[in-house]
């Protein structure tokens, strides 16, 4: 675990977080900094390619939860096979699975390693201080537990990918979608969706080569499900502008697929 304090005041940390993360956002600000630790709610710079630490070991519980407040995104990724089971972007937070707060107390699962795929900006917020809001405040706890629901059904999308490429690339679209939807981050203000998804990810996400990935990706944006990137968006940038048409491919049998010159 490689990160380095950030020199931002106690109160700023708490504005962010009322201002800017799914969990607290529209707390009331006194509220949430009277019962936040200002000595250890911390901000912090998450480097990509060190891993920040390994989930579900047995006895071992983290002190805090991570709020992702910029950069990203954060995975979880499984071992041996390497395969992404958890994607995080800013406004959501990681950790609480570890945590022993709800229904952290029951997730157990195979140890797996998180970490930031690109640097990350998080506020790490101790543990006591989620277990008092989780406790005091109806619309925490609600939103917290949620967070767990959408960790479920995420993986349930990505128990969803068929061998079949089209398919398996949709399932993990949709995956993300639900998931900052849920989250009140997207859609962007014309309705699309916009991700910072490399090939690498979504490779490992749904278990396919890097060259298939890439020639899926076009197909979609032949068939106008995504946008290409263009002026100052980043390569890695997946923007998906016709949610319903991907629908029709996530449920789609092979030879429904026109676009998918593979049969």
């Amino acid at each position: 675990m490689v990160n380095s304090a950030n020199p931002h005041s106690p109160a700023s940390l708490a504005n962010a977080l009322v201002q800017r993360n799914f969990l607290f956002k529209g707390l009331d600000l006194d509220w949430l900094e009277s019962r936040l630790d200002p000595t250890e709610v911390v901000s912090e710079k998450l480097y990509s390619n060190r891993p920040i630490y390994t989930a579900f070991r047995p006895e071992d519980e983290l002190s805090h939860l991570y709020v992702i407040d910029g950069g990203g995104p954060v995975i979880v990724r499984s071992t041996p096979l390497d395969r992404v089971l958890a994607i995080a972007y800013p406004g959501g937070c990681f950790g609480m699975r570890s945590l022993p707060v709800a229904f952290g107390r029951a997730c157990r699962a195979f140890p797996s390693q998180v970490e930031a795929y690109k640097t990350t900006d998080v506020i790490k917020v101790p543990v006591a201080a989620i277990q008092t809001l989780y406790t005091e405040s109806e619309v925490f706890r609600d939103r917290y537990d949620l967070l767990f629901e959408l960790q479920e059904k995420f993986q349930y999308h990505l128990l969803n990918c068929s061998t079949y490429p089209p398919q398996a690339v949709a399932a993990l679209l949709r995956a993300l979608v639900y998931q900052e939807r849920a989250l009140g981050s997207q859609p962007q203000p014309d309705g699309s969706y916009g991700f910072d998804l490399p090939v690498d990810l979504i490779a490992r996400a749904c278990q396919l080569n890097h060259r298939t990935v890439e020639q899926v990706l076009k197909g979609m944006v032949r068939c106008h499900l995504l946008r290409a990137p263009k002026g100052a968006e980043a390569a890695d940038t997946v923007t998906l502008i016709d949610p319903e048409g991907l629908k029709a491919v996530y449920g789609a049998t092979r030879d429904k697929v026109a676009w998918w010159p593979l049969k």
